[in-house]
């Protein structure tokens, strides 16, 4: 009896079920993507290499050392894993899309507010969207805050007098999650001289990651966005909430008449 071609003896079913595990490995990679739980991944799987590596070449010692280990692998992986794995059940679980969007185009709101008077007073900021990719590695760098975000918080966070105004904010969904943020500098030698560590950073962050980032210059008052490792320079608030609105998946919670007139 033959097994060629193997797609003859595929069920329904088993075509259902690999495209629900490759999904969920999918967005798996996706949650663990620009934060720590990769290299903690790698290292599991290199402990996993040896294991078999050890039981090959008959290293007794070794191979019993990862075995036991090897038995405990799921509650290993649960605690070294867990604060992904909340996000992960927290994202399955959260409001309704519509609750979310709401909350979410709320949040682009008070953003573009806070930037409007950032670039009226010539105050520097830069703001960080988290999107699909984690960023808890460089949410440890700053101050944990878990605060809602809103124009107040941000102007105190940027006030000039403020110990965390020269560091980025990081938002994730309706939330700030820290503030104070050191990014990485982008090295592209590419970008403008004129270009501060504030656009630096913005750029660097969103060449790591999928994040958005909204740059306001101390100099200037001149409002950028960053995305992909590109930089916008010099747009509008009406524009910037537009933008984020389209890269954010959400529409803004402004009247259509308003941002018609002020667009």
């Amino acid at each position: 009896m033959t097994l060629w071609p193997p797609w003859k003896f595929l069920r329904w079913q088993d075509i259902v079920d690999i495209s629900i595990v490759a999904y969920l490995l999918y967005r798996l990679l996706l949650l663990i993507r620009g934060t720590r739980a990769v290299q903690m991944a790698a290292g599991l799987a290199i402990i996993v290499v040896m294991y078999f590596v050890a039981d090959q070449l008959k290293l007794l010692t070794l191979h019993w050392l990862l075995g036991t280990f090897m038995s405990s692998i799921f509650l290993v992986v649960v605690i070294i894993f867990q604060e992904d794995i909340r996000r992960a059940l927290i994202h399955m679980g959260r409001s309704p899309f519509v609750k979310v969007q709401t909350e979410y185009s709320q949040v682009i709101e008070e953003v573009v507010k806070a930037v409007e008077i950032f670039a009226e007073k010539r105050i520097g900021a830069l703001m960080v969207f988290e999107r699909e990719a984690g960023l808890n590695e460089f949410v440890e760098s700053g101050t944990p805050l878990e605060a809602r975000v809103s124009r107040d918080l941000l102007v105190s966070i940027f006030n000039p007098s403020s110990p965390l105004h020269d560091g980025a904010v990081l938002i994730r969904e309706n939330r700030v999650v820290a503030a104070g943020v050191i990014l990485p500098l982008s090295t592209n030698p590419m970008i403008g001289r004129g270009l501060g560590t504030r656009h630096r950073a913005a750029i660097g962050i969103t060449e790591l990651s999928d994040a958005v980032a909204v740059v306001v210059s101390e100099e200037t008052g001149a409002i950028s966005l960053a995305v992909g490792g590109k930089i916008t320079r010099e747009i509008s608030p009406a524009t910037l909430r537009r933008m984020l609105s389209e890269l954010l998946g959400f529409h803004s919670v402004e009247p259509w008449w308003r941002r018609r007139i002020f667009k």
